[in-house]
């Protein structure tokens, strides 16, 4: 049974004829005329823009989402030149003509599949002979960014689901349409692209961002699901997670490791991108309410106490869009890097200087916190413009790391020492 509590009568009629009358009373007032010359109302920012909440000033009114070119680089307009390695290290161009080139993943017999999340493409690299070449392997998809990799099956996650192309290496030349395995994700715009990974439990992870800057949201966004490679037995395996596009587990712990975009317009140096480690399922990891694992949100954090979240292992700096990570478990590189994690920061476009727009590698203690974090691959800022942005990384089978680059369409590759070519 329902219990209302009521108001004594004379009370709500006095409050209807009150309404009544100022309701007339307005009705009968004439409608004020524009301002001579005012400009037009400005059009209400759709749901889950990046610009709402965007400080009314003038510095902030000249940032936005910088927009890269429409068309692959081709290979002799590429900014191999201006891209900085350490003393020892060696990059090339691997594969070029790959429309906003995102995430990667190998295959056994070294093909390398790429996605994309402005076109409708996911690329497959061949090297067959020492000779590489790009094709196309699926189109018609719908964000299809995320790749993933497992016993001859190519998994590929688009904005609201995931679909798979078995024996992928063996019908490069004529592949058929992805078989759809989990179509229960949110259609949201807003952080709807998606990274994917299988881990060592033989399960796919798929993330599903908050569907807009910093919102409350339901109980299926903002936060990372674990499911069986068929698409049965989803669940969600942490929690609090804004946006993650990358994803890995420590090969001595099992752990995964991730990182995590911040909110924007809370200023320009904070909060930072996040380094995150889940010790166990369930965890949550502050976001909306607690930032960087220091800082209750000034909007939906009243109330909120961050010791009650799983803070950070690291932090990866103000707005510079951490994306795409992978240990270092190769045998190519000097030892100091055997077990670091390569992190690919696609850039800011809300800091009045950009920041980001690097490969850095970031080395951990022994209880898995973060040691150092140093710069790896620079040269994509140049002038507080962008001439590339990274965005996954990802090992080849002879322990060289391939960088994708979505403004150039590019793929590269670093190897350490005299070698030049990758061997597969």
């Amino acid at each position: 049974m329902t219990n209302y509590t009521t108001a004594p009568r004379s009370l709500l009629l006095a409050g209807a004829l009150f309404g009544a009358f100022t309701f007339a009373a307005a009705a009968q007032q004439p409608a004020a005329p524009p301002a001579a010359g005012a400009a037009p109302a400005a059009q209400p920012l759709p749901p889950g823009s990046p610009l709402i909440g965007r400080p009314d000033n003038e510095a902030a009114a000249k940032l936005a989402p910088v927009a890269g070119p429409p068309i692959a680089a081709s290979p002799d307009k590429l900014p191999l030149a201006k891209l900085k390695v350490p003393a020892g290290f060696n990059i090339e161009v691997y594969a070029a003509g790959m429309a906003n080139a995102r995430s990667m993943a190998l295959s056994d017999k070294g093909t390398v599949f790429v996605g994309s999340r402005l076109v409708d493409k996911v690329y497959a690299i061949t090297n067959k002979d020492g000779k590489r070449s790009v094709k196309v392997l699926a189109s018609g998809l719908y964000r299809p960014n995320g790749v993933a990799f497992k016993n001859g099956t190519l998994y590929i996650a688009e904005l609201s689901q995931v679909s798979k192309i078995d024996k992928v290496d063996d019908v490069l030349d004529s592949p058929p349409k992805p078989t759809v395995i989990y179509d229960k994700l949110p259609k949201d715009e807003a952080h709807g692209w998606k990274f994917i990974a299988i881990g060592p439990d033989n399960k796919l992870y798929v993330p599903v961002g908050q569907p807009g800057n910093v919102v409350l949201h339901d109980a299926d966004h903002g936060q990372i699901r674990r499911m069986n490679l068929d698409g049965s037995g989803a669940e969600v395996y942490a929690l609090g997670v804004r946006n993650t596009v990358g994803f890995d587990w420590n090969p001595e712990t099992k752990q995964m490791y991730f990182t995590d975009n911040g909110r924007d317009w809370l200023s320009e140096t904070v909060p930072e991108d996040e380094l995150n480690r889940v010790t166990k399922a369930g965890e949550h990891f502050g976001a909306p309410y607690c930032l960087q694992g220091n800082i209750i949100d000034q909007e939906l954090g009243w109330g909120k106490d961050c010791k009650d979240y799983t803070a950070p292992v690291g932090l990866m700096g103000p707005h510079v869009a951490a994306l795409g990570m992978r240990f270092y478990t190769g045998n190519m590189f000097p030892k100091t890097y055997k077990d670091a994690i390569f992190v690919a920061r696609h850039g800011s476009w809300n800091k009045s200087k950009k920041q980001g727009g690097d490969v850095v590698v970031v080395k951990l203690n022994k209880d898995g916190t973060v040691k150092s974090m140093e710069p790896f691959l620079t040269g994509f800022l140049e002038d507080n413009k962008y001439v590339g942005r990274p965005v996954d990384v990802m090992l080849l089978k002879d322990g060289s790391l391939l960088v994708s680059d979505d403004w150039n369409g590019a793929v590269y590759r670093i190897s350490y020492g005299k070698q030049k070519v990758a061997a597969q």
